[in-house]
């Protein structure tokens, strides 16, 4: 791929959308003042083809030409992790 292009690793936290999947990616930052490690979350819409990432995964994605209005990053490579269990769907099945 071009070497000018940014990557990322996070983890999926979303697939309800066709081909999109949400991704949560942390930060480690310091506090400019009190020097302090601060975790700061960013949600990333990320294009998934072939539909192979799921809900727990590690994924690391790609920078890329816009493909929608907020899709702008491109899922490259997928890690299976344990899988996470959405609350609405354990909800709807045990009513």
């Amino acid at each position: 791929m071009n070497k000018h292009r940014q990557r990322k690793i996070g983890r999926v936290v979303s697939t309800q959308m066709q081909s999109t999947v949400v991704v949560s990616v942390d930060t480690l930052m310091s506090h400019p003042l009190y020097r302090k490690k601060i975790r700061k979350t960013k949600r990333f819409l990320a294009h998934d083809p072939q539909s192979t990432a799921s809900m727990g995964d590690t994924v690391t994605i790609e920078e890329t030409r816009p493909i929608s209005k907020l899709k702008r990053w491109l899922v490259v490579n997928v890690k299976k992790t344990e899988n996470l269990v959405d609350v609405s769907t354990v909800e709807e099945a045990l009513s």
